[in-house]
Formats: structure tokens, C-alpha cells, sequence
């Protein structure tokens, strides 16, 4: 059967670094384009069908060194908009605001071309992605549907997916260039694998806090 594949962008230098990283299109270093060819040989194993891909530079260029070409771009999978906390760290942010959790208090405003996002919002956003992919998922060609994007979107996707409240996303770490997989067990939907790759399994992939970067 089907299952969902979810692919997260290799590392730039802001999730190096742990700065929230939603509309700032950086580029991947030299080590997050290595990381990102790592995963062509897995996903070379399995019958891929629809790729979607976040817009972002660092997502579709992810999925091309993964010798994931046949993609389609989906606004929809962009990251969590961090408003006003675009660019900054969640110690910087504690620094003024110490209870502040982004899974209960989204973010700030920075004006109308970034306003920010609620886990609510950004719920509503993973579940238009999740309705278009269902019937790709149910098809009986049982090929398996591709979404490469950011952190922070797919733990909110995985949430929702599993029937859970956005804010259940903050249990599902989610390392750099990683491939996660969503099936079934006894129809109902499942975590299959999760947070697979070669630094998440040597820990490399940590932030010093044992946290996910941003982005």
C-alpha cells in the first residue's frame, strides 16, 4: 500500500545556526547539498508517485539532489510563517517572552507581507495539503506520495495526519535532510520510520538544546 514519504531540506546556514527560517530563502551549505544526495539511494527504492514540494529554494533544490525531479511546487507545504521572529532564536526569544512556546502561542506579526501564523492557521494549511493527497494515497498503483519541506509544517502535517491537534507537532523531532514515513496498521494511519538518516542516527543532527533547527 501507499504510504507518505516526508523529506525535510537539507541544512542552511540559519537552521546551522537555530534562527527561525520560514520566508528567507537561503540556499543550502556545501554540507546540506551533501546531505541531500545522501538520500537519492533510499529513495531511489521505492515507486514514487506525486512529489510535492514546498517553493522554497532550499526545499526544491533538497529534492533534486534526492534525484526527485518530477516535482510539483505546493505553496501550501512553505514553512510556518514566523512573523516578527523571523531570523531569531527561540533562546533570544525567551530572553523577553521566557514562557513562550510557538506549539501554543504561534508568533507575532511583522506587517501584511509577513504576518505570522497560529498552530490553528498553520493547521489549516497542512489539512488542504493532506485533502489533495488522498486520493493519490488510495490509489491502486500503491506508489508512494513525496513531500519535501520544512520542519516545523511536516510535524504539523504528521499531527494532523494521525488525527492529533497541530500542537501535537512538538512531539515529533524532526532532524535536516531526513526521510519519515506515514502508513497504516490496521487502517487507521500510522508512523512507520521516522526521522531516518545518516545524522539523525549518529546525532549529528542535534541542536545543542537536543532540539530540531528551525526551518
Amino acid at each position: 500500500m501507499a504510504e507518505l514519504l516526508l523529506v525535510r531540506h537539507g541544512e542552511t546556514e540559519w537552521s546551522r545556526s537555530h534562527k527561525h527560517t520560514s520566508r528567507t530563502d537561503l540556499p543550502l551549505t556545501p554540507r546540506g547539498e551533501e546531505q541531500a544526495r545522501a538520500l537519492r539511494r533510499a529513495l531511489a527504492a521505492r515507486k514514487t508517485g506525486l512529489i510535492l514540494v514546498s517553493p522554497m529554494d532550499r526545499a526544491v533544490r533538497t529534492a533534486r539532489l534526492a534525484g526527485l525531479e518530477d516535482l510539483t511546487l505546493e505553496p501550501d507545504l512553505r514553512e510556518w510563517d514566523y512573523g516578527g521572529y523571523e531570523g531569531i532564536t527561540t533562546d533570544e526569544i525567551h530572553r523577553t517572552r521566557p514562557d513562550w512556546d510557538l506549539w501554543t502561542d504561534g508568533v507575532p506579526s511583522a506587517g501584511p507581507d509577513h504576518p505570522g501564523e497560529s498552530p490553528e492557521r498553520i493547521g489549516h494549511r497542512v489539512d488542504r495539503v493532506l485533502a489533495r493527497i488522498a486520493p493519490e494515497l488510495e490509489a491502486a498503483d500503491g506508489a508512494d506520495v513525496v513531500l519535501v519541506a520544512h520542519a516545523h509544517v511536516l510535524r504539523v502535517l504528521t499531527a494532523r495526519r494521525l488525527g492529533l491537534p497541530p500542537s501535537a507537532g512538538a512531539l515529533f523531532r524532526l532532524d535536516t535532510a531526513t526521510v519519515s514515513r506515514l502508513g497504516t496498521e490496521h487502517g487507521r494511519p500510522a508512523v512507520v520510520a521516522w526521522n531516518v538518516g545518516s545524522e539523525a542516527i549518529s546525532g549529528r543532527g542535534a541542536t545543542a538544546s537536543g532540539g530540531t533547527p528551525d526551518g
